[in-house]
C-alpha cells in the first residue's frame, strides 16, 4: 500500500490531530534547512517550530487535495522570517565567508586564487542578495537553495506564476549587473 498524500494525512488530522505529527515527519527536515540557512541554526530551531505550530493551527485551511504540502510550508516559513529579516543580512554575509572556506582544495595555487576571488566575490553577492526586494529574494532562495519549481515557489509565496518568473528575471538581472560590475563572467543563478 502506498503511502498516502499530505493532504490526506492532514485530512485526518482535523478529527486526530496525532496525524499531523506525519506532515512534520516529511517536511521537517527540509524546513528546518532552509530555515538554517536564512537565520542561522540557533534561530532555526525556535522557528521550526512556530512554523510547524502556524501549519497546525490553519491545517484545517489547507486544500487536501494537494499532493504535497512543502510549499504550504514554505510559504508559512516564508512569513515566519519576514519578522526576522534585520539579521538575515549579517547572516549571508557570514554565509559567504564560509563559502570561501569551502573553495576547491586540488591545488595549494588553485585554492589561494580561488580563495582570494571567493573572498571578494562572495561578500559582494550577499550583499546583494539581502539587498534584493523581499519578494525576489524570497523566490530566488527558494528557487537556488530549496530547488523548488516556478510552481511549488508560486504556490509557497501565493502569488502567480508569471509573478514567479519576472521576479526571478529581476534578481537574475540585479546579480548578473553585480558580475558585470566586477568584470566577473555572467553567471546565472
Amino acid at each position: 500500500m502506498g503511502q498516502d498524500s499530505d493532504g490526506d494525512v492532514i485530512a485526518r488530522s482535523i478529527a486526530a490531530p496525532a496525524e499531523f505529527g506525519a506532515v512534520f515527519d516529511r517536511h521537517g527536515s527540509a524546513i528546518f534547512r532552509f530555515l538554517v540557512r536564512r537565520v542561522g541554526r540557533d534561530a532555526a530551531d525556535a522557528l521550526l517550530g512556530e512554523v510547524f505550530r502556524i501549519a497546525f493551527e490553519r491545517r484545517t485551511s489547507f486544500d487536501c487535495s494537494r499532493e504535497n504540502a512543502r510549499p504550504w510550508l514554505y510559504g508559512i516559513a516564508t512569513n515566519v522570517l519576514a519578522k526576522h529579516r534585520r539579521t538575515e543580512a549579517r547572516r549571508l554575509r557570514a554565509t559567504a565567508r564560509l563559502a570561501v572556506d569551502r573553495v576547491g582544495r586540488d591545488d595549494a595555487t588553485e585554492r589561494v586564487d580561488a580563495a582570494l576571488d571567493a573572498g571578494e566575490l562572495w561578500p559582494r553577492v550577499a550583499d546583494a542578495i539581502a539587498e534584493l526586494p523581499d519578494g525576489e529574494r524570497d523566490a530566488l532562495l527558494l528557487f537556488a537553495w530549496e530547488d523548488l519549481g516556478y510552481e511549488e515557489i508560486a504556490a509557497a509565496l501565493d502569488v502567480p506564476v508569471g509573478t514567479v518568473r519576472s521576479r526571478l528575471n529581476r534578481a537574475r538581472g540585479r546579480l548578473r549587473e553585480l558580475a558585470a560590475a566586477n568584470g566577473e563572467e555572467s553567471v546565472t543563478p
